[in-house]
């Protein structure tokens, strides 16, 4: 086949209003497409379960693989919404996402890992620190993940849990899903100095530096991890914007971390912190707000016209905030940036 003969079979994409455009070969997604070229769209679990990569498709058409309705519904893509993860285009396309990044995204990249440490926070979390390869760098910024690569092929996803300035380590925090491939390994017969193999950066959940915007920072369970990682980014940048986080678990022993976000308020006067719990019971003597975590947000910011949210946890968790600080406190849909997951099987943390 000729140079010219390739070109032609290949659909051109061009993403408003940032103006970029990319190709994509038959059969090819347009995300992996746009990730290939260093095009940042925006992203979560790249399986069709989450929904972040949702955008209007201003002209052409797509032919969506395997997907969860909740992520697009039929209503949706009658309308020209896709999904950009399961999308193949079949003509050119125009796309409408306004969170393209810069040109030179960071390259992605497979490496080994080595297990440095595991420490059980709960009975139901640990914390991995990952050593990475002496000879190589590995960028990324503060609330994207990594991938492991299965030894049958299957991948699963770890937000990472300290910025990259704190390396050349990389922390995560695994919530054992009993029956999880993974998981069950973690919590199983992993030790201390295994190898295992790795890709990344992915995701789109990154701070949006040129702002100057109030930020509420909300987590639920080990959603708290890529959270984690934008506090010490913010930290190392000396970023003065108003921070608040509210951290949603269960009962306070869920909040694993509790000591370490209080350590921190010491050190940026303009973190406040609201932990909420769900569940607690008589005898965890709990005093502090309950509920559900982003109707705390809310009771404390009626009005969120002003602000940006960066939301990790739960899809239930994410799609409720999501909803209600638009609707109820005027929220701008484009200030949510969010990282949701589901199962093991999807996007974990």
């Amino acid at each position: 086949m000729t140079s010219s003969e390739t070109a032609s079979t290949l659909f051109s994409v061009l993403v408003q209003p940032s103006g970029r455009t990319f190709n994509v070969s038959p059969g090819e997604t347009v995300l992996a497409a746009g990730i290939r070229q260093g095009i940042g769209l925006p992203y979560g679990c790249k399986d069709g379960a989450c929904g972040s990569c949702k955008c209007k498709m201003l002209s052409g058409s797509v032919v969506h693989g395997a997907h969860q309705s909740k992520a697009l519904s039929d209503e949706e893509e009658a309308a020209g919404l896709v999904l950009t993860c399961c999308a193949v285009p079949q003509i050119n396309l125009v796309l409408e996402s306004r969170q393209v990044t810069e040109i030179g995204a960071m390259p992605i990249k497979k490496m080994p890992t080595r297990v440095a440490s595991m420490v059980q926070k709960t009975p139901d979390v640990m914390i991995l620190q990952l050593q990475l390869p002496a000879t190589d760098t590995f960028d990324y910024r503060a609330g994207q993940y990594i991938e492991f690569i299965l030894r049958d092929g299957s991948r699963r996803s770890y937000s990472m849990a300290n910025a990259a300035h704190l390396g050349p380590h990389i922390e995560l925090h695994v919530r054992h899903m009993p029956g999880g491939k993974f998981t069950d390994h973690v919590f199983g017969a992993m030790k201390e100095k295994e190898i295992l193999r790795a890709e990344g950066p992915y995701g789109s959940f990154f701070l949006r530096e040129d702002c100057g915007k109030p930020i509420i920072l909300l987590a639920s369970g080990t959603g708290f991890a890529p959270i984690k990682a934008l506090i010490e980014h913010l930290q190392h940048k000396g970023i003065k914007r108003p921070v608040t986080l509210y951290w949603g678990a269960r009962r306070p022993g869920d909040l694993y971390m509790n000591d370490w976000v209080q350590e921190q308020r010491k050190k940026l006067p303009h973190l406040n912190y609201v932990p909420v719990v769900s569940d607690a019971t008589a005898e965890d003597a709990w005093t502090g707000r309950t509920g559900f975590v982003h109707r705390a947000v809310l009771q404390d910011f009626p009005d969120l016209s002003s602000h940006q949210v960066y939301a990790c946890g739960a899809p239930i968790v994410i799609e409720s905030a999501k909803t209600e600080f638009s609707e109820l406190a005027r929220l701008p849909p484009d200030e949510f940036f969010a990282d949701s997951f589901t199962s093991e099987a999807d996007k974990a943390h």
